[in-house]
């Protein structure tokens, strides 16, 4: 299987499994992906997802093997890019908080998929690249939509263009993922970092994704207005009204994620 799936305690840990390959990416994965991804937001018992890589790397990008060019000409990476597409609307738009580990190599489209999950959390001899230039090619996946706003621009050109390598550490110090962990906590830290999400506010979460999701095109009218709104439907949810209960009896809420 391409894709592994777990289920853990409130959330649903999603495992890219093809360690051989250092998880590069083919059309089985993606599909498997996608599946896996839509079967955590239909399950009620799911209120988180993690998201890691199996073996010494997190995922190398595109399997090569799949698009290289033939005699007959170009591969189709229209077709690609579509599968690829669709799986980073799904983790920018799931209506629960993603929590990626990265293990290792991200890179090529393997990088943009981590960018694409809410908190990215990474071992430290993991390391980022934007390898598309050494094939001639174009960061894709978001890749030119995540750099920028998470880098600045200066950063964001010099790793598109020149493909150098990220230490998991400098990654975190430019605000690219959020920590950079010792490779024998990774796993132990994402999986207590997203059964604590799991237990949150996960319906008032799933609202911060959108307005955040919003802010990047939006006006300052237009995402007060939005953020009025949301915040509006995240005050009639249970949550709202467990948690200020907790807070005036000075103990910890026992959220539900139930709107």
């Amino acid at each position: 299987m391409t894709i592994l799936v777990e289920r853990r305690d409130g959330y649903d840990q999603i495992t890219l499994n093809r360690p051989e390959r250092l998880n590069a990416l083919n059309v089985e994965m993606h599909g498997a992906l996608i599946a896996a991804l839509a079967e955590a937001e239909a399950d009620e018992g799911c209120r988180a997802v993690l998201l890691t890589g199996a073996g010494r790397g997190f995922c190398a990008g595109q399997d090569l093997r799949d698009v290289a060019v033939t005699d007959s000409g170009p591969p189709d990476l229209k077709s690609v890019l579509e599968r690829y597409n669709g799986v980073v609307r799904k983790l920018r738009a799931l209506p629960m908080p993603v929590v990626c580990a990265v293990n290792g190599i991200a890179a090529g489209a393997g990088a943009n998929l981590a960018l694409a999950c809410d908190i990215v959390l990474a071992a430290r001899s993991a390391t980022f690249v934007q390898a598309f230039s050494r094939l001639g090619l174009i960061p894709d996946c978001g890749g030119t939509w995540f750099l920028p706003r998470l880098v600045g621009a200066a950063r964001a050109r010099a790793l598109a263009i020149l493909a150098e390598p990220l230490s998991a550490e400098h990654a975190a110090e430019w605000g690219l993922i959020w920590l950079a962990i010792d490779d024998d906590r990774l796993t132990a830290e994402a999986r207590a970092l997203t059964a604590r999400l799991a237990q949150g506010p996960t319906v008032g979460i799933a609202l911060t994704k959108r307005a955040l999701n919003a802010a990047e095109s939006n006006s300052l009218d237009r995402q007060l207005d939005l953020e009025r709104d949301l915040q509006d439907e995240a005050a009639r949810t249970p949550d709202y009204a467990e948690g200020v209960r907790a807070f005036f009896e000075k103990r910890p809420a026992k959220f539900t994620g139930r709107r």
